[in-house]
């Protein structure tokens, strides 16, 4: 006899060991049909999976974001199965469910387009129709390397993966390295389509070879995959790179891979976002600071930095000693607070900074402004006693909370708690992720948790916001760190005139500035608001006979500060407009015979619909409000 808590049911007595889904399938036949894994003491796992005593199960079921990672990663098995039979000199590396899909590296001699889509989707339905399982096997590295001898890319994951014995899985006639879980019978598949090829290097090197990789996406129903399509479709025509091209905001350069440059017109967005973020926070009492981004190696040692992200890091060497470009903005913060000597009535001090950070990433993951070599980070960091720690925290949530929803955007928490890889002891983990959970509970704030996956010296906070597209984008985050105050040896005077350790709390509210311009570029489709719209107004005269009333109107807006300009082209006014719209101007403002006479202005929205005529007092008050309240 053994006893198991499976969540959702309770505590449930065996006779003996038996698996999950014929457990399930004992107590609930409708339910154990939507079973797709579950997870067994925090593990993922198959359905087949045998439970032991006192095993805790979680069910992950159809709905769940798990199973459809789950369907995902059991299509790229289909899609290579298929392209095996297709092309039988393929050799296959890797293949992961990502965000909304999956994938898989292959080395072949034939060339793969999107032309080959048909028939590798047909082939593709011939495998799912026989309804193959999802065998697991245990092995042994000298038998997994008799499995993949023809394959040099298993055998060098083979050789670096450091357990005895590996998993497995056959699926028809086709066998692959692979630890699972997968889906319990192909007969799940509800709908599925390949999306793209593209090349990518093995393991991300530029010195490797270049493999084909081929892009898709599964669905549990076909509804799901009609929707994710439109969404797809609609996404192409937001593509940030090509409204900031469009726009004349930023462009990219071979001479700087991964570095943008901002234009003129995007600098005018970036600012006046960084105008209310200052505004922001200057309102919350953050002093705004500014560090070098080359800092001595040994600071980075002492952070933790150094073992953490070096393999991320750029190196230059000045007067024989050895520096990096700074990956992060903390030390340079804790180095300005130990500059002086502190007390406890100056606690909390906040010390915000639009710091530049570099990270090397591999070209192949380079992507717009969402993946870059260099960003600005809106970081701050707040040194705080322990008895404040639980309010800061909160008021950072409310400013977080505060400044997405003049965005427009929506937003969840999740709780990343303790990494593998850490510093710190697991009491002081303990009492940062108790303090961070109390917060949350005692704001209401409903929230996730994402096992392992909290900075190296701290758990978080982070919030997730969702776009126009459905798409989440893990951007602001508070970090309770107890570990780096510890490391640098950062005190203030107490009370008692003893000295203490201050708990340190890293946030960011947007992340990386040219991300965040990037996902609201791509929100609003490049229809800025017109507080951040790079120009607010176009004047448009019809013809020639109107262009000096046309000029002055520009002039008075000029005057009044708003980012003005005017067409005096000789063209059409439909075309005129038609360019306007197209550069996403808020407000078109039209000048002709009627205009001049009565000393007036007839608006016109980017967005269409009828003209009106207005004086021009009442038009500038209007925007002005409009700019105050920070209108979507």
């Amino acid at each position: 006899m053994i006893e198991v808590n499976i969540k959702g049911i309770g505590k449930i007595k065996l006779d003996k060991e038996k698996s999950i889904f014929s457990t399930v399938k004992r107590i609930d036949k409708k339910f154990a049909k939507k079973l797709i894994a579950a997870k067994v003491n925090g593990r993922e796992v198959d359905l087949s999976y045998v439970l032991k005593e006192n095993d805790s199960v979680g069910l992950i079921k159809i709905g769940d974001k798990e199973a459809l990672d789950i369907l995902n990663h059991s299509m790229a098995h289909i899609m290579a199965y298929a392209i095996k039979n297709l092309y039988p000199e393929a050799k296959f590396t890797i293949g992961p469910a990502i965000e909304d899909g999956f994938y898989y590296d292959i080395d072949l001699e034939d060339t793969i387009s999107s032309e080959d889509f048909p028939k590798i989707e047909k082939e593709m339905k011939k495998i799912i129709k026989k309804n193959y399982n999802f065998e697991r096997s245990l092995v042994s590295k000298e038998e997994a390397r008799s499995i993949f001898k023809d394959n040099p890319y298993k055998l060098e994951l083979i050789d670096e993966i450091p357990d005895k014995v590996l998993s497995i899985y056959k699926t028809g006639e086709f066998i692959d390295l692979c630890s699972g879980p997968h889906i319990p019978s192909l007969s799940k598949i509800g709908a599925f389509k390949l999306l793209s090829v593209a090349g990518a290097y093995w393991r991300g090197d530029e010195k490797n070879k270049m493999l084909t990789r081929v892009y898709g996406t599964a669905f549990f129903d076909q509804k799901d995959l009609d929707n994710y399509l439109k969404r797809i479709e609609k996404a192409k025509i937001s593509d940030h790179r090509k409204i900031g091209k469009d726009l004349d905001l930023f462009s990219f350069h071979d001479e700087a891979p991964g570095f943008p440059f901002f234009h003129s017109k995007g600098m005018v967005l970036r600012n006046n976002i960084l105008k209310y973020w200052r505004q922001e926070h200057r309102a919350e009492g953050y002093q705004e600071i500014k560090t070098p981004i080359i800092l001595s190696n040994e600071l980075w040692k002492t952070s933790g930095h150094w073992d953490n992200y070096k393999d991320n890091m750029y190196f230059v060497k000045i007067d024989e000693k050895d520096f990096a470009i700074k990956p992060m903005n903390c030390p340079g913060a804790i180095l300005i607070y130990k500059s002086d000597q502190h007390s406890y009535r100056e606690l909390p001090i906040k010390y915000a900074e639009l710091g530049l950070v570099h990270r090397h990433e591999k070209s192949g993951v380079l992507h717009g402004l969402f993946r870059v070599r260099n960003f600005t980070q809106d970081d701050a960091h707040v040194f705080c006693t322990e008895e404040q720690m639980e309010e800061e925290i909160a008021k950072i949530i409310n400013l977080i909370d505060r400044m997405y929803k003049v965005f427009g955007f929506e937003y969840h928490l999740e709780l990343s708690t303790r990494p593998p890889k850490r510093i710190g002891s697991d009491e002081i983990w303990d009492r940062a992720e108790n303090v961070l959970k109390k917060v949350m509970g005692d704001g209401n704030f409903a929230y996730e948790i994402n096992e392992g996956d909290g900075a190296f010296y701290g758990p978080k906070i982070d919030f997730h916001i969702k776009d126009c597209l459905d798409r989440t984008w893990q951007c602001a985050t508070i970090q309770l760190d107890f570990a780096m105050p510890e490391k640098f040896d950062i005190e203030y005077v107490g009370e008692d005139n003893s000295k203490h350790r201050p708990v340190m709390i890293h946030r960011v509210v947007l992340g990386s500035i040219e991300r965040f311009i990037g996902i609201i570029t791509e929100h609003y489709s490049g229809n800025f608001p017109v507080w951040l719209a790079p120009v607010q107004a176009i004047v448009l005269p019809i013809s020639e006979k109107f262009k000096t009333y046309a000029e002055s109107i520009y002039s008075s807006l000029k005057k009044e500060g708003f980012r003005i300009e005017i067409d005096n082209r000789v063209e059409s006014l439909s075309k005129k407009i038609r360019l306007s719209e197209l550069r996403k101007i808020p407000y078109m403002i039209v000048i002709g015979k009627n205009e001049q006479n009565t000393g007036t202005i007839t608006i016109r929205k980017k967005t269409g619909g009828d003209m009106k005529e207005i004086k021009l007092e009442n038009f500038i008050a209007d925007i002005k409000k409009e700019i105050k309240e920070k209108k979507l």
